[in-house]
């Protein structure tokens, strides 16, 4: 081609309108654009490069080209006994068929996929604007009701030119991409409906009931209605009959389903019409619709909604049948989880109203969600119910609104207080506690010392001179802050010695894989007599090495693969990931995170050790406000230099080898040379790991009174 040669082993070719088209040794056909670039022209092979590359087909052995004819799709190739065969390549039919659709010849085009058995979905993927610009064109030139079923029959949700015609339409380069958004299907079929019926709904009946059928929610009932109305009507020779419809209607659906949609309409005639269409027997059905027809009206709609299993349109049919049925209506309600919903069909207020609310407060208490429940037992007017639920929930204020209703005064207001407030300090809310023994167990030291004990200091004084208890300040108050200040130093010299040991630990850690990768690097120089030999001795050196970590791995995958039954074996699993035992697999990276967990922890106490401070020094514990400050301050201090010697991971200059089916032995030894790990690529480390936590440095939490020896 143009003095370059594309291909050594073409045995005939010839020259079409768009395509050059060459027979090879290998016996087949290629078919290559003649708008193709020199420079882009793949090499002459007879591997495809896509699953449904139309440009090459298989030939009989020793066919040759006789001619092609330029404007169409025939090409004529005589066979090796000297007859003449006339054949039809795919890609000069698709690369015709995108003409003929672009001219707007719609049926034409459909006349030739049906006839080289091309997908029909092209017609519309093709171009999709252009198609639901023009239905009604397109509708018309094709006229047939039969073309027309085919057509919408074979409707896929996907775009075959993205698909199995991928090589005549390149993806970048695909018209009204945005038409694909959503159900292609439905929008065909709404776009046909409308068209049908601009165009006279009689004429092209099958076609209207194929495309409620063909949705991807088949609208069973709309197509059953449209038959039904053709009853009774004066049908002119052309036109179909109810009886036919309903056949053509059972051809596409299964008559079972086609009978509940019916049934689901309430006409009793037209279940009678499809059913005799059916194979059911008499006996089955006439008993069940007579006894239907003899219910009330909402009970009858009731009883179908419900034997179809469309509970929440049953719902709303018994709501409207009286309070007869009302305890039927609380059944289907609890059998089939509708609370939420039959709230909505009662007024607030009714006794139906109430016991509905009721009813989904023990549900919702089943469910452990009793601060919720507490509401539906509220609006149900159960208000010792609430109170119970809402006292689960620790939701206290709306316990003692619920006491209010119930009357609760003096000692019975009391002892719910003291409960309550145990319940509080049990979940350390010793502020909400003791809001709860001032106010309603009207019991101020039993408050003061809820405080104490969750070390509000100053709301703790602050009664105790709202009260004039100040003899509380000798007996609870500087034997509390006394207790508190001995609890912080113990604290803070035990995470230290934590931290330290958990840094020495990590050095350890660290030093010994340095050393190793030191050791086998060593081992790799030392083997390294020839380059071949080096590729094999390090293969066969790092193995043991590598095996472990693919073993180490896949242990790691088989217990996440094992453990998702549950949140418990889930915990269990990655606890196990970064256990801090000596030697394990990601001692390292447990280490870690085990030190940026007592940072978090200690820098969060800021605001709690300068309470305690003032308070120490108010009271003339000095020293210990000092002691205190000092420790805390030194504590601070190691673990800001800390963090530049702990997180030094490195991601990109750690980057791993793979070791996979995409590796070799070349590639392995020429990583481990320049220093990289034996693992698998997507080991990679944890993103909490390789970012320090951030210390909050604009805190003032430092206590002039306390800086200096006192």
């Amino acid at each position: 081609v143009n003095g370059v040669e594309v291909a050594s082993n073409c045995t005939s070719f010839g020259i079409h309108n768009e395509f050059l088209l060459l027979t090879t040794l290998d016996h087949t056909l290629r078919c290559i654009c003649r708008t193709t670039k020199l420079s882009e022209l793949p090499k002459l092979s007879d591997d495809k490069a896509h699953p449904f590359d139309e440009s090459i087909r298989k030939v009989e052995r020793g066919s040759r080209i006789v001619t092609v004819v330029g404007d169409s799709t025939k090409l004529v190739l005589q066979m090796p006994r000297g007859n003449l065969e006339t054949v039809h390549p795919r890609a000069l039919v698709l690369s015709s068929l995108k003409h003929i659709m672009d001219s707007g010849k719609i049926l034409d085009a459909f006349l030739m996929m049906r006839k080289h058995r091309i997908n029909l979905n092209l017609l519309y993927d093709h171009n999709p604007s252009y198609f639901l610009d023009n239905v009604d064109n397109i509708i018309n030139q094709i006229h047939n009701p039969s073309y027309l079923n085919v057509f919408l029959t074979d409707l896929i949700e996907e775009d075959v030119t993205h698909t199995m015609y991928t090589a005549s339409y390149p993806r970048d380069t695909t018209v009204a991409a945005a038409c694909h958004t959503g159900s292609k299907v439905d929008k065909i079929c709404d776009a046909a409906l409308s068209s049908f019926k601009r165009l006279g709904e009689s004429r092209y009946l099958q076609s209207v009931l194929t495309a409620y059928v063909r949705k991807t929610k088949p609208q069973l009932q709309e197509a059953l209605l449209l038959v039904w109305s053709l009853r009774g009507k004066n049908q002119s020779a052309s036109d179909a009959s109810a009886e036919d419809a309903l056949k053509y209607l059972l051809f596409l659906v299964d008559v079972n389903a086609l009978y509940d949609v019916a049934l689901g309409t309430y006409n009793f005639d037209l279940v009678m019409m499809v059913a005799e269409k059916s194979q059911k027997d008499p006996k089955e059905y006439i008993p069940f619709l007579n006894q239907l027809r003899r219910l009330e009206d909402n009970y009858r709609y009731y009883t179908i909604d419900k034997h179809l299993k469309k509970y929440d349109r049953a719902l709303e049919h018994i709501s409207k049948c009286g309070k007869e049925y009302f305890e039927e209506c609380l059944s289907l309600v609890s059998d089939h989880k509708l609370h939420a919903k039959a709230l909505c069909l009662y007024k607030p207020g009714t006794m139906e109203y109430k016991s509905l609310a009721v009813l989904y407060g023990n549900y919702l208490r089943t469910k452990n969600r009793h601060d919720e429940a507490g509401i539906m037992f509220l609006k149900g007017e159960e208000f010792e119910q609430a109170l119970e639920s809402f006292k689960t929930a620790n939701e206290w204020r709306q316990v003692f609104c619920m006491a209010t209703k119930l009357g609760y005064t003096g000692n019975k207001l009391s002892e719910l207080a003291v409960k309550v407030s145990g319940d509080l300090k049990s979940h350390h809310k010793f502020a909400e506690a003791a809001t709860v023994l001032e106010q309603y167990a009207q019991d101020s030291e039993e408050a003061i010392v809820a405080l104490l004990q969750g070390s509000h200091w100053e709301e703790a004084l602050r009664l105790i001179h709202h009260y004039k208890r100040l003899d509380l300040i000798e007996t609870h108050l500087k034997e509390a802050i006394e207790e508190s200040w001995s609890h912080q130093m113990d604290m803070l010299t035990a995470q230290r010695e934590q931290f330290n040991k958990y840094k020495a630990r990590l050095t350890v850690v660290r030093t010994q894989k340095e050393k190793a990768k030191a050791f086998l690097l060593e081992t790799q120089t030392d083997n390294n007599d020839a380059e071949a030999d080096l590729y094999s001795d390090t293969t066969s050196m790092t193995g043991t090495h590598v095996a472990s970590i693919s073993s180490a791995n896949s242990s790691r995958s088989t217990v996440f693969t094992k453990n998702t039954g549950s949140a418990r074996t889930r915990r269990k699993a990655e606890n196990k990931k970064w256990s801090l035992k000596e030697g394990s697999s990601n001692e390292e990276y447990a280490l870690t995170d085990a030190l940026a967990k007592i940072m978090k922890a200690i820098d969060g106490l800021k605001d709690e050790i300068t309470s305690l401070m003032k308070v120490l020094i108010q009271f003339n514990f000095d020293k210990k406000a000092c002691s205190l400050q000092t420790e805390y301050s030194e504590f601070l201090n190691i673990l800001q230099i800390s963090i530049g010697e702990i997180w030094n991971f490195n991601q990109d200059s750690q980057t791993n080898m793979n070791i996979g089916p995409n590796s070799t032995a070349n590639s392995i030894a020429q990583a481990i040379q320049r220093g990289q790990n034996p693992q698998k690529t997507e080991e990679k480390l944890d993103p909490v790991l390789l970012v320090p936590p951030t210390l909050n440095k604009d805190t003032r939490w430092k206590l002039h009174i306390a800086s200096g020896d006192k």
